[in-house]
């Protein structure tokens, strides 16, 4: 099927996104619904001066690795974690520097001295 206006064209191109869609956990968000309801919501629009031919089928995509039944597991791949000693309940703090040093005494020859003449 050919396109002459943009509305089929968006409302055609929905599958895509709707394709990944698929394969996300309940609850992600849907790009294809906004498409959809932007393609619906346009004005009347002029019709192409030329047919577009019809848009590919959406590629077949793998199953999401790492997902489970309760839902996506979170994973890092490539990382080999060695434990290294027994965990501590207590965080580790380092110490805050300050950005800015306070003087005590007072500085001489940051400033110059500013004279001026009023009434010349």
């Amino acid at each position: 099927m050919s396109y002459k206006n943009i509305k089929p064209l968006l409302v055609d191109a929905t599958k895509y996104p709707a394709a990944i869609e698929a394969k996300l956990p309940a609850g992600a968000p849907k790009i294809s619904t906004m498409l959809l309801n932007t393609a619906n919501g346009l004005p009347v629009v002029p019709d192409f001066p030329i047919e577009l031919p019809a848009l590919p089928a959406p590629p077949a995509l793998p199953a999401m690795p790492g997902q489970t039944a309760a839902g996506v597991r979170r994973y890092v791949s490539g990382v080999e974690v060695i434990p290294v000693g027994p965990a501590t309940s207590e965080p580790v703090r380092t110490p805050v520097t300050p950005l800015v040093q306070s003087y005590t005494q007072p500085i001489e020859g940051v400033l110059g001295t500013v004279t001026s003449r009023r009434g010349m």
